[in-house]
């Protein structure tokens, strides 16, 4: 009930911006805070309003709308774990389901995503319907968390996992590893 009063407001504010200018000009100015926030959430408003041309009380105010909506849903940091010698496997999990009667796929990737060991959860198209990341300490977490948790969930007709053996790019920015040699070759 309430994501369908929720998908009612969005129509009901889209129709609104396509007949005010006021609006629409808010909603582009939505687009580039998120746009520049999802590339760099630390920057402070003050640098913001100087970016957009506008005033500092008006990037804030359009930043405590966005969280009100829960269209920033929240600020972190983008961390390279491998740097740090820290042990992590992460697991893509390639779930089949069997969708349920009147509810779809929803309440079988609630029940999934509700556990703490998983990172993300994405309904797909293709072979699987779920694709579930998951972050332990060794390849056994993983494959334990996957043979004692989801699996066993009635729905679920299959799994499969992969792990990552390497990351180069994440959410856009190419992770280098100390041996990642910058010089240039030079020719004489």
């Amino acid at each position: 009930m309430a994501k369908e009063n929720r998908d009612q407001d969005n129509k009901a504010a889209d129709a609104f911006r396509a007949t005010d200018p006021a609006a629409a000009e808010n909603s582009r100015l939505e687009d580039r805070v998120l746009r520049v926030l999802k590339d760099n959430a630390k920057i402070s408003p003050d640098e913001l309003a100087l970016m957009m041309g506008t005033e500092t009380t008006a990037i804030k105010e359009v930043i405590a709308q966005l969280e009100k909506q829960q269209i920033i849903l929240g600020y972190g940091a983008l961390i390279d774990w491998m740097k740090r010698d820290r042990e992590a496997v992460t697991g893509l999990i390639e779930v089949r389901v069997t969708p349920q009667r009147d509810r779809g796929f929803d309440r079988i990737a609630q029940r999934i995503y509700n556990f703490p060991e998983v990172n993300s959860c994405y309904l797909m198209s293709g072979d699987y319907d779920l694709l579930v990341t998951v972050e332990g300490h060794s390849l056994r977490d993983v494959s334990h968390f996957v043979s004692e948790k989801i699996a066993v969930i009635d729905e679920v007709l299959s799994t499969r996992t992969h792990f990552i053996l390497k990351k180069y790019k994440m959410e856009g920015h190419i992770l280098k590893s100390p041996s990642d040699d910058e010089r240039e070759v030079m020719v004489l």
